[in-house]
């Protein structure tokens, strides 16, 4: 006997269409209820899940172009300058309290943590409220 000479013992099945009706029943191989037994019910696949996990940004967003003053406390000119020096943005950059920005010199504020005891002479520099009334208490 050769293997071109086997013949099948029984007949190959023909495959039924499911869920279509016909000879499989009512529910048609898919089960009674849920989303899978529904005709059009595709599931939903688990990228979109994470995707829609994702927060969106929402609304007109807008950065600004202005340059943020650069913040010092009244503590750190006590600590780093000398009684009757002059403060500036120009004698704060040397002394590394600021840095530069794109190149430009900032403008600076000065905010009211610390007290200070010396006497200085600030030139150009904007204050805050907590600052000018620290000031003013000497």
């Amino acid at each position: 006997m050769q293997l071109h000479q086997i013949k099948p013992q029984h007949k190959p099945r023909r495959k039924y269409r499911i869920g279509r009706g016909g000879k499989r029943g009512t529910y048609c191989g898919r089960g009674i209820k849920g989303q899978k037994s529904r005709a059009g019910g595709k599931l939903r696949p688990a990228m979109w899940d994470i995707v829609k996990r994702i927060p969106k940004k929402r609304g007109y967003r807008f950065k600004s172009f202005r340059l943020k003053p650069q913040v010092l406390n009244l503590e750190d000119l006590e600590k780093r300058f000398r009684d009757g020096e002059t403060v500036s943005p120009k004698t704060l950059l040397e002394k590394g309290l600021i840095v530069k920005v794109k190149g430009r010199m900032p403008e600076v504020k000065i905010l009211g943590k610390g007290k200070l005891k010396k006497k200085l002479k600030i030139e150009g520099c904007k204050f805050s409220k907590r600052a000018c009334q620290n000031l003013l208490k000497k």
